[in-house]
């Protein structure tokens, strides 16, 4: 209802109503048993996905993809995210480890693990944050060896979305005890059945039956053919592998905030009090109006930002993307954060119950604004890329000189 067409091409809207569909394919009882915690992973959801040719639409159709950009994989994810976070991510990890493989991969490794997870016949997670934190990436502590043609990984990660579940995991570990973190980390590509070890992480507060687990690597041997880009060179993986997450999130914050601030809506087009419907009541009208308002600022922001990696891939631009995917990552899920909640308030008592699913989409919301880099991070990562700006050639007006006093340059002391 509260999507909007307006910055895209005729073929990307075909897309939308495609996903749509898939998505009012998806039987709500799934979403309960998720919820409940009664199964490990949605796995019919992502082979569901998979045969519908719907999962990894950017890469090319060699490797099962559809060839299509990052703007038509912004809009995927914003409709399947109206489902929650869970089949978003999902769906979207696809991407996410995808990016890695299809970008610093090896052939082999393209047809062994990137084909099969496009087709939704091979289930992949990442491994990034582990019980030390997971801001702090370059901080890894997650160690691999170098003995004869293999490594020898030792270490833990926690909060892996299907890490219980995955066939194989992206990886990263420390490979040089003595150099800086941003040059000592390599990437490496680990099957479960090398030896993973895996604890089940159940009672989370949203984020349900996504198979989250912590995993732990023992003197777990990996041949150097799974290693993923250069030793050490692990810096350029993540940068890149952080387009995708963090654009998917947003644009799936997006979804699950519109389906909340809808649910809303319609309750109170028919809820009364005080003998009239609640939506003529200003407390509720102006909710109303601040959620609809953000959520497309939300939304025109994700799409902008996936413009902007789209021309910069295409060589049409030399702006590196990395601020406005942050931007839109951090106003994605701060907007989506606060559209949820008057979601609630709206709905008021009921809306704290089950009748309605907009708790279920609270706590799943609540995680947005914490995973693929604390919201915190986006503001680090925002000034610092606009400070940059500053120092490039620019054919700006000199504002300063609009000040009555602006010749007055005795008086600007900034020491």
């Amino acid at each position: 209802m509260l999507e909007n067409n307006f910055l895209l091409d005729d073929g990307i809207a075909e897309l939308r109503e495609e996903v749509k569909r898939f998505v009012n394919s998806v039987d709500p009882e799934l979403l309960r048993k998720m919820d409940r915690d009664e199964i490990d992973y949605p796995f019919e959801f992502v082979r569901e996905a998979g045969k519908k040719g719907l999962l990894g639409l950017r890469f090319p159709e060699e490797y099962g993809g559809r060839g299509l950009t990052w703007l038509a994989e912004s809009v995927a994810v914003e409709e399947v995210g109206v489902v929650g976070n869970g089949l978003a991510c999902s769906y979207s990890m696809v991407s996410i480890v995808g990016e890695a493989i299809y970008r610093f991969g090896q052939e082999w490794q393209k047809e062994e693990f990137l084909k099969p997870i496009i087709k939704g016949k091979k289930i992949s997670a990442e491994g990034l944050t582990e019980p030390r934190g997971g801001s702090d990436f370059f901080g890894t502590t997650t160690r691999a060896e170098k003995k004869g043609n293999k490594w020898i990984l030792n270490g833990v990660k926690r909060f892996i979305a299907g890490g219980k579940v995955a066939d194989f995991y992206l990886i990263y570990a420390r490979t040089d005890p003595n150099a800086p973190g941003h040059k000592a980390l390599t990437a490496f590509l680990v099957e479960r059945d090398m030896g993973v070890e895996i604890e089940d992480l159940h009672n989370l507060m949203g984020f349900r039956g996504m198979g989250t687990a912590r995993i732990a690597f023992n003197n777990l041997e990996v041949p150097d053919e799974y290693r993923i880009g250069e030793v050490n060179g692990a810096r350029k993986i993540f940068n890149r592998m952080m387009i995708p997450e963090r654009l998917t999130s947003a644009a799936g914050a997006v979804g699950l905030a519109r389906a909340a601030i809808e649910v809303a809506m319609r309750y109170s087009a028919k809820r009364k009090a005080f003998g009239r419907m609640i939506r003529e009541f200003q407390g509720v009208s102006f909710r109303v109006a601040e959620s609809v308002a953000k959520l497309d600022a939300a939304r025109a922001l994700v799409y902008t930002a996936a413009r902007a990696v789209d021309e910069y891939d295409a060589g049409k631009s030399q702006m590196d993307p990395r601020r406005l995917v942050s931007e839109a990552k951090y106003l994605a899920t701060e907007f989506g954060w606060e559209i949820v909640n008057h979601a609630m308030q709206i709905l008021g008592g009921i809306g704290y119950t089950q009748v309605y699913p907009v708790e279920r989409m609270l706590r799943d919301m609540r995680l947005a604004p914490i995973w693929t880099g604390s919201n915190e991070i986006m503001k680090l990562l925002i000034q610092h890329e606009a400070y940059k700006m500053l120092n490039l050639p620019s054919s700006d007006r000199d504002y300063e000189k609009d000040a009555m006093d602006w010749y007055k340059e005795f008086e600007k002391v900034y020491e």
